[in-house]
């Protein structure tokens, strides 16, 4: 079996409208003979900037010299890049011998792709080694495959916005609950939720008796050593709350200051140049990620592809306003397709990115920028066609 067949098996597992839980994923952890507890980890659950997160303790983790280990998701180019050490990206070779390992399994209930994608991560992690892992959440806190991790010493709840509204529970409140649900007692939470899902928050976190640290408490917790990396205000936040759990962590503020003023994330207002073209690649797929993308923005040509399990009617609208031309471009399988996308804004669709990046750039003339989002999927994609390796292998 090749790397791109294990891969591609990983992808077709499904859960087959099976219902959210923890025990496909404890199946395959209970075989593997309980890796998860190998290992300490920082649980990072929110819907939006996550994986920025990550990045951020990833790069501080990195620069106290810790075997450290971190899971982030989707990828961009290689499946590899949501798995990580302090090593690099996880072997090709220790992909292909899990799936290996999985097809000859049996198990009660069907395991689905994420399961099976974390239980590699927590195996990976146990054999090299890793003292600390920063662990990105999928869907949700409470039912979150990453949710069975023992040995978490902070969670980080980014915040709570519009984004899988139903399968969490059709209003932010209960997102906000569900999200909150990876609170475990006596382990600090740390958030940037404001309004009536903070009010959740604080109830949930009483309830299991977790110390709350809120962003917008004031709290020198808080304080940035240094200007972050990572382009945007809207990172500012995302900082502030890596260097908080940082700071809970134990680690020394020289560490703290040289992680954030290092840290990589690839795909998040992410500029690279094309045929003498700027490029602004960013995965706002969401409606609260686009309305911080487009603050950062002046006016550009679109090129937008999404998913119609996304509020993409809404994202478009927050994004349409500053586009001097529009382009729709297929994101992968099961994405929004012409119909669908012609519906909402007459503008030409292409299946292949870059012949919507070739059309975008003569309508800009090579004067103007062009904007690539809607879905990190899409900015895989246009990276991958472009020869760009987001992580050093």
């Amino acid at each position: 079996m090749t790397y791109d067949e294990a891969v591609a098996w990983l992808f077709r597992q499904t859960r087959a409208g099976g219902p959210r839980g923890l025990e496909r994923v404890r199946a395959v952890l209970e075989r593997l003979g309980r890796p998860e507890g190998r290992f300490s980890a920082v649980h990072v659950v929110g819907t939006n900037g996550k994986g920025s997160v990550v990045a951020f303790l990833e790069a501080i983790l990195r620069a106290a010299g810790k075997r450290y280990g971190a899971t982030t998701s989707p990828h961009l180019v290689d499946f590899r890049e949501r798995i990580r050490t302090y090593r690099g990206l996880i072997p090709r070779e220790a992909v292909v011998e899990f799936v290996g390992w999985a097809r000859r399994q049996s198990f009660p209930e069907r395991v689905a792709f994420f399961d099976y994608s974390t239980a590699l991560a927590f195996r990976h992690f146990a054999e090299a080694g890793v003292e600390l892992a920063v662990v990105e959440a999928g869907v949700g806190g409470r039912l979150d495959a990453t949710r069975v991790l023992p040995r978490v010493e902070a969670v980080v709840l980014t915040n709570v916005g519009e984004d899988h509204l139903e399968a969490l529970g059709g209003s932010l409140e209960a997102v906000a609950r569900d999200k909150a649900g990876a609170a475990r007692p006596g382990v600090p939470l740390v958030t940037a939720a404001e309004g009536p899902p903070l009010g959740v928050v604080r109830e949930v976190a009483q309830g299991v008796g977790a110390p709350l640290h809120v962003l917008g408490d004031g709290d020198a917790l808080f304080d940035l050593p240094c200007p972050p990396a990572l382009p945007g205000a809207f990172q500012r936040a995302n900082a502030r709350l890596a260097v908080a759990t940082a700071r809970l962590l134990g680690l020394p503020e020289e560490t703290i200051a040289r992680g954030i003023a290092r840290a990589q994330h690839p795909g998040r207002l992410q500029r690279v140049e094309w045929r003498g073209l700027e490029l602004t690649l960013d995965g706002a797929h969401n409606p609260p990620a686009a309305r911080a993308l487009a603050q950062e923005l002046g006016a550009y040509h679109l090129v937008y592809g999404g998913f119609p399990r996304k509020d993409y009617r809404q994202v478009l609208e927050i994004l349409l306003p500053k586009a001097r031309s529009v382009r729709y471009a297929r994101a992968g399988e099961g994405a929004l397709d012409a119909a669908a996308l012609g519906a909402v804004h007459g503008a030409p669709f292409f299946d292949d990115p870059l012949e919507a990046l070739e059309d975008a750039r003569r309508a800009a003339g090579g004067q103007e920028p062009v904007l690539v989002t809607g879905s990190l999927y899409l900015v895989g994609e246009v990276l991958r066609r472009l020869g760009s390796a987001p992580y050093q292998a």
